[in-house]
């Protein structure tokens, strides 16, 4: 049995010592050390504190306890068998009793070591509260530690007085004698003093709290309202002064042995606490509050709303009236070119399939279920582009070798025009292909970190020695320079960056063996001095490891930024202690159509910052921490906390900043208060007369509880002189409970996301947010009506219809909302796919709705130019069908086996070298006429026939290429 214990401590200590050391490695090699060693300090330090404050005063009351025991005093049979089991015990129940709960206390204590951290190190704000004229700084950074504190030592207190009177009831030291209860003297002075300390920290609870109600939710809002302000804050201060001299009573007993004046005063707490803190607020509330609110709580409210609007970033947001127009005029859209140009038609949530089809090459490669959205200079030009990485899938390989040795990394990104297709509805590729090429020029290809990474790989192999990672799939023309390529058409190649831990010497390697539950890192040949282990490699995970204070956006996406693949990840610093600030779930505020599992550390927030914006190298991993808002106090604190963890933003390159975007976690936030908060007027916010709401997402179907996610557009808005990389969303008036919302356009938030400015430098406009506010009088439909609208057209509904017949889905793409033309025009994608196992959407068809007026067409420019009199004055960037796509850079789609196509064919492979495509493709370009001459003409019998030809004939084009 002792070496069995002896073993399994041994066991226990080696995953111990894994778990530490392997922490130790990792964060000393990306460069973050001194953020694990500072928690592991300040844990250690609070867990400390922790033990000392509950095992101190536990001790003492035990220590006191037995030494206080009348010796020769018999309470009752039973008690004294208690006694002579307690007797042998007490010198271990005197030390065992405060360690254990300690040990509770320590592991509590050592959790809370943030609060702590930003009590210690969180400064000023150079904003005061509107009720006690304190620093906001005191509710952010130094009450949540004294509650904490207060409320910690009232336990201690409380614990400790129950087990000193447990002690002294089993020894007779506290009896019932003759229906009397006797109390020994030192028992008595020791009870005293405890119920005189628990006295006064209670007092010291209540006074903190008339500040905890500024952060509170009462009724309409949080914050103090008049119930509060004329009621509860001043109930607490009375009930201070009567807790303070009860304390004192308690402390005269503990000095004279008599209680009758500390118990009477007890007795008059409870009293005073039920009189004036819960009848007498609750009488102002209900007789004085509910009455006349509008007028009474005026005050509060409008200290409500301008502390919301501060406290999450809204209170310079420029408000526009936009009078909207609904008649569609000829040529209306002719001042709107720099929007209209970049529309984009690719949904980066259907795409993906596309995307996997004509870019994945082999099965070990994977596309994300959604793509990202970002802009490039191309010739000159900024473009919307729709990208991804290709990263690896280790779906189909089954052996350790293969999964931790061979598949270590994907490879290349893909981009594609988001408002541009080729003719038969293909995205139009300017990166692509294996090797990549493309306009985007030189740069680093290869993917180790990313979002669908490995747990782990093995990289990195002795000089000289054969590369044993795979690369890419090569054909006879690859790139020598891009790796070594063997005699099964497949480039190898070794990792050569500084991306994880060396596995240097056995006991590193035994380590994360156990680590990872994989014997083969101790055991394998492949596995030598020069070998690094790769793990952690999301790039959200990485971020939250190096800066555990943040929380992170849900959103990271890729940039090609000097010559590197950098995935860029926003960070936010939240709290819940703003003082007015109105509360709110982030968890739902993030949560609409395209967001994924949010993981906040907390849920409830009341002031929000992107503090940081973070880069994690696709190739190495590095992390690199850019200070975003530098005026943001909580940062502040905790760039104390963790000094030289974070650089300035001055030292962002010009191309990252280029990339950099609006993050989309922080304006669902702010989207989600300004429904409300746009009004500024407490009369007007009380009555909620203009109240909106977000709109319910159109392809979520019958599901009116998932909300439109926001999208990414260059567009000029209103009085904007230059077109600008925004983020919007739009508003309708909020649901009444007597019923559903009226579907109806009331407002349009954008958020300029152009970081570079002319300069270089960061722009001054980044960040600034328009919202642009319809007349109430002009209905204006809003997405959920428009798509209805689409739906219930018969015209539509029938050409759907034929879309729909044989072996093909119809898929509709987001609905985007464009402020152009004087009015809102609606743009909506439409994509078909054959149900085949390689099939894959094409844009087939553009719904535009402008005011009550909808068109269908093939193109986007000829929607536009029926909604708008023949001639909408627009400039777009889509290709029809019928005509050729641009010449690009991009590669398109090429078969299994590696096979390259022509870079200038507009994203569709070469049909030259390829008679059955080229036939197939002549097949469909007259199957297509006709079906545009039977649309024209009426004929549905002959346009569904050509429709049929033109599927036949779009497939065989595809079979051909594969």
């Amino acid at each position: 049995m002792i070496s069995i214990i002896a073993l399994a401590v041994i066991i226990a200590l080696l995953f111990a010592a894994s778990a530490v050391w392997t922490d130790v490695l990792w964060y000393r090699q990306v460069g973050f050390l001194n953020v694990l060693t500072t928690q592991w300090f300040a844990g250690g330090l609070m867990a400390l504190i922790g033990f000392v404050l509950l095992a101190g005063p536990l001790w003492v009351s035990v220590w006191f306890a037995f030494r206080s025991r009348p010796t020769y005093v018999r309470v009752n049979a039973t008690l004294d068998q208690y006694q002579q089991v307690l007797e042998p015990l007490r010198k271990g129940i005197t030390w065992g009793i405060p360690i254990l709960f300690g040990l509770f206390g320590a592991l509590f204590s050592a959790s809370r070591w943030t609060t702590a951290a930003l009590w210690i190190n969180g400064g000023t704000t150079g904003e005061t509260d509107p009720q006690f004229g304190l620093d906001t700084g005191f509710y952010l950074f130094q009450l949540p530690f004294y509650q904490q504190l207060v409320g910690y030592l009232l336990f201690a207190v409380l614990l400790s007085g129950i087990v000193f009177v447990a002690i002294s009831y089993l020894y007779g030291s506290i009896r019932i004698e003759n229906r009397r209860l006797r109390v020994a003297k030192g028992t008595r002075v020791q009870l005293a003093v405890t119920i005189a300390v628990y006295v006064a920290l209670h007092a010291v609870r209540l006074w903190l709290e008339r500040y905890q109600q500024l952060t509170d939710p009462e009724g309409l809002f949080t914050g103090a309202g008049y119930s509060g302000v004329n009621a509860q804050i001043p109930g607490r201060t009375i009930l201070v002064a009567v807790a303070a001299l009860v304390a004192l009573g308690f402390v005269y007993a503990a000095v004279t042995g008599r209680w009758r004046i500390p118990v009477v005063g007890a007795a008059v707490l409870v009293a005073t606490s039920l009189l004036i803190g819960v009848a007498y607020p609750w009488g102002v509330q209900t007789f004085v509050v509910k009455p006349s609110e509008r007028s009474l709580e005026a005050e509060y409210l409008q200290r409500n709303i301008n502390a919301t609007r501060e406290a999450y970033g809204i209170d310079k947001v420029n408000v526009q009236s936009y009078n909207a127009v609904t008649d569609a005029k000829a040529g209306a859209l002719r001042s709107d070119v720099d929007t209209t140009a970049s529309i984009r038609l690719l949904d980066p949530d259907l795409v993906s399939d596309t995307f996997r089809q004509l870019q994945q090459y082999k099965q070990y490669y994977q596309f994300g279920s959604k793509l990202d959205v970002d802009r490039y200079n191309i010739n000159g030009q900024s473009v919307d582009t729709v990208l991804s990485v290709r990263e690896l899938s280790q779906q189909s390989t089954d052996s350790w070798y293969n999964n931790s040795i061979v598949y270590t990394h994907g490879y290349g990104v893909v981009a594609a025009y988001g408002n541009q297709v080729t003719s038969d509805g293909k995205p139009i590729f300017f990166e692509g292909g294996i090797p990549s090429s493309g306009d985007l020029g030189s740069f680093e290809p290869r993917i180790y970190f990313g979002e669908k990474s490995p747990t782990y790989s093995i990289v990195g192999a002795p000089e000289g020695d054969s590369p044993r990672e795979l690369d890419y799939p090569s054909g006879s023309s690859a790139n020598p320079d891009e790796g070594e390529q063997n005699e099964s058409n497949q480039t190898y190649t070794t990792f050569s960056g500084d991306g994880g831990p060396k596995l240097d010497n056995g006991l590193t390697r035994l380590l994360y063996a156990m680590k990872f539950g994989s014997i083969e890192i101790l055991t394998s040949n492949a596995v030598s001095n020069s070998s690094q282990i790769l793990y952690d490699r999301s790039p959200i995970d990485r971020v939250q490891k190096v800066a555990p204070y943040l929380t992170l956006d849900q959103d990271p996406y890729p940039a090609v930024v000097d010559g590197r693949v950098q995935w860029v990840v926003d960070g936010y610093t939240t709290s819940d202690q703003y003082p007015y600030s109105q509360q709110q779930s982030y968890r739902q505020a993030i949560n609409d159509g395209a967001s994924s599992a949010a993981r906040p550390a907390t849920d409830t927030i009341n002031y929000m910052r992107n503090s940081v914006k973070a880069t994690v190298d696709a190739y190495d991993g590095s992390v690199t921490l850019y200070a975003w808002d530098q005026d943001d106090p909580v940062l502040q604190a905790w760039q104390k906390v963790f000094p030289n963890t974070v650089k300035s933003s001055d030292e962002m390159s010009s191309a990252l900043l280029s990339h950099v975007r609006y993050p989309t976690d922080m304006f669902k936030a702010q989207r989600n208060v300004l429904g409300t908060y746009h009004v500024t007027d407490a009369g007007s916010f009380y009555s909620r007369e203009d109240a909106w709401q977000v709109p319910a997402d159109p392809q979520a179907g019958s599901d009116t509880s998932t909300k439109q996610p926001p999208y990414y557009l260059s567009m000029r808005l209103p009085e904007q002189e230059d077109a600008a990389f925004s983020l919007y969303s739009t508003f309708i008036p909020i649901q009444q409970s007597s019923g559903g919302s009226r579907n109806v356009l009331r407002g349009y938030l954008a958020a300029n996301g152009d970081a570079e400015g002319a300069d270089g430098k960061r722009s001054e406009d980044y960040g600034k947010l328009t919202l642009l506010r319809l007349p109430g009088e002009t209905n204006v439909p809003g997405p959920g009506q428009v798509q209805n609208l689409f739906d219930s057209d018969n015209t539509v509904s029938t050409q759907l219809n034929l879309l729909r017949q044989g072996q093909t889905t119809v898929s509709s793409g987001n609905l985007l909302t464009l402020p152009v033309g004087g009015g809102l025009l609606y743009v909506q994608p439409v994509y078909v796919r054959s149900t085949g196992e390689t099939s894959y959407p094409l844009l087939r068809k553009i719904l535009v709705s402008f005011g009550d007026k909808v068109a269908f067409e093939d193109t986007l420019d000829k929607a536009l130019d029926d909604i708008f009199g023949g001639d909408s004055g627009a400039v777009v960037g889509q290709n029809g069908p019928g005509q050729a796509g641009p010449s690009t850079d991009g590669q398109s789609a090429a078969s299994d086996t590696g096979q390259q196509a022509s870079p200038s064919d507009g994203g569709t492979s070469t049909s030259s070298s390829n008679p059955t495509v080229a036939e197939a493709l002549r097949d469909a370009k007259a199957a297509l006429d006709a079906r545009e001459q039977a649309r024209v003409s009426g004929d549905w019998a002959a346009f569904g026939t050509a429709d049929k030809q033109l599927q036949d004939a779009l497939q065989r084009a595809i079979n051909a290429q594969q």
